[in-house]
């Protein structure tokens, strides 16, 4: 699906001094969510100048949500994450180089060097590099089969091993290793998760919503066991791998599935002396330390009002806008990107949904009964709405994301009272 680019000049971008330097070449690294999102919007804004798109994987752009859910069960094919059409990527008229790495980005001379050995040279750069799955170090780690969760590729490998008779042990109690757990699950393997941390996601939701997905995924015949690390890994005489855990315990697997976090693709920056910490530092406009290098989408640390500090967004919501705001951003055009996080996950028949960032300061209020299987909880600062988190409860939420964007006090008696709908609020 490779496109030549258009023979046309590049046109002056809006708002732009007559002398300014024209943009004629932007170069997308990474060609996922984020970078699709961001080829699109180049274009969609008039650009018309040479757009490269560089991408370590040999497919376009997709989206990677389906690959935990459809795409490892079998329901959808690979081709169903695609971002857009092949007609329509093939409009955008991208020099798409499938399957390169960036080598080494020369800031001063503003060029790329590619794995292929070829020179590009840029006038910006918007890096959309994403993250890894984090490996797992402990002893005995490479002399069992190991998969991970982040690619086509990795879905593919992994789909055939769920099926019943098979036990299958996910090292991770977040939203990866939970989302393939249920999928396991509804292949019919066994399935055993194991989590370092106390309760599950315990990064990320509140106790009461870890409570929840535990007895979730309970009930659905999972096993679940907190508060224990794997200390060691080996091949047992039957071929089986054994995992042996930090309380002395030995689970024998067919499958190991690491869920255990991401880590994001920043080395070509850092090794570019761009601001790094814990990922690409970037502005509210998704500039660099460098104004001609932007960055979006997991790679991303972005200055977030809603948290009160830097976050790094591994969400769906984040690769789509953010790679839209740093096309418009490199483009000269006003961005202020500062998102409220929004975050779902999908296991078994239960969709939750996260608006905001919910800590333990927040006083909560619950609208609805959780045996029900479809609930929300409100984090709140006075009577202010903060967060709200919710399975099963997508509509309501919405409503909830708006009371938390327009930052208005609300009656809390008339706010748990699941009679008083939430469009009267």
């Amino acid at each position: 699906m490779n496109a030549e680019r258009p023979e046309v000049a590049a046109a002056a971008l809006p708002n732009e001094a007559a002398d300014a330097p024209q943009i004629t070449t932007v170069v997308i690294i990474g060609a996922g969510q984020a970078g699709g999102w961001a080829a699109q919007t180049l274009r969609r804004e008039g650009f018309t100048g040479r757009l490269v798109l560089v991408g370590d994987e040999p497919h376009p752009p997709h989206e990677r949500p389906p690959l935990s859910k459809a795409v490892l069960s079998g329901s959808a094919g690979p081709e169903t994450t695609l971002l857009m059409k092949p007609e329509a990527f093939d409009a955008l008229a991208v020099e798409w180089r499938p399957g390169i790495q960036v080598r080494r980005m020369d800031r001063a001379a503003k060029q790329l060097l590619l794995s292929d050995g070829a020179v590009l040279p840029y006038d910006k750069v918007i890096l959309c590099t994403g993250g890894q799955a984090r490996r797992l170090v402990a002893p005995g780690s490479d002399q069992v089969p190991l998969y991970t969760l982040r690619t086509l590729e990795d879905a593919q490998a992994l789909a055939p091993e769920f099926r019943p008779g098979r036990r299958v042990v996910v090292v991770g109690g977040g939203w990866i290793g939970l989302e393939v757990a249920a999928t396991a699950r509804q292949q019919g393997a066994d399935v055993v998760v194991v989590e370092a941390q106390a309760r599950l996601c315990e990064r990320t939701v509140p106790p009461e919503i870890s409570d929840y997905l535990l007895a979730l995924h309970r009930s659905h015949g999972t096993q679940v066991l907190l508060g224990l690390g794997v200390e060691g890994l080996a091949r047992a005489a039957d071929g089986r791998s054994q995992v042996k855990l930090t309380d002395g315990s030995v689970l024998a697997a067919d499958t190991i599935v690491l869920g255990i976090g991401l880590v994001p693709n920043d080395a070509l920056a850092r090794e570019s002396g761009l601001a790094c910490e814990g990922g690409v530092l970037v502005d509210a406009q998704c500039r660099t330390s460098d104004p001609d290098i932007l960055a979006a989408g997991d790679v991303a640390v972005t200055p977030n009002p809603w948290a009160g500090r830097r976050l790094r967004l591994e969400s769906w919501q984040n690769a789509q806008e953010q790679g839209i705001a740093a096309a418009r951003s490199a483009l000269g055009l006003a961005v202020d990107y500062q998102p409220l996080p929004w975050f779902w996950s999908d296991q078994y028949d239960m969709n939750l949904q996260i608006y905001g960032v919910p800590t333990p300061e927040h006083r909560v209020v619950r609208r609805g009964d959780q045996d029900s299987g479809s609930f929300m909880l409100f984090y709140l600062a006075g009577d202010v709405i903060q967060a709200a988190i919710g399975p099963n409860a997508a509509r309501d939420l919405r409503f909830a994301r708006r009371l938390i964007e327009q930052r208005k006090p609300v009656d809390t008696e008339r706010l748990a009272d699941p009679g008083v709908p939430m469009s009267k609020l």
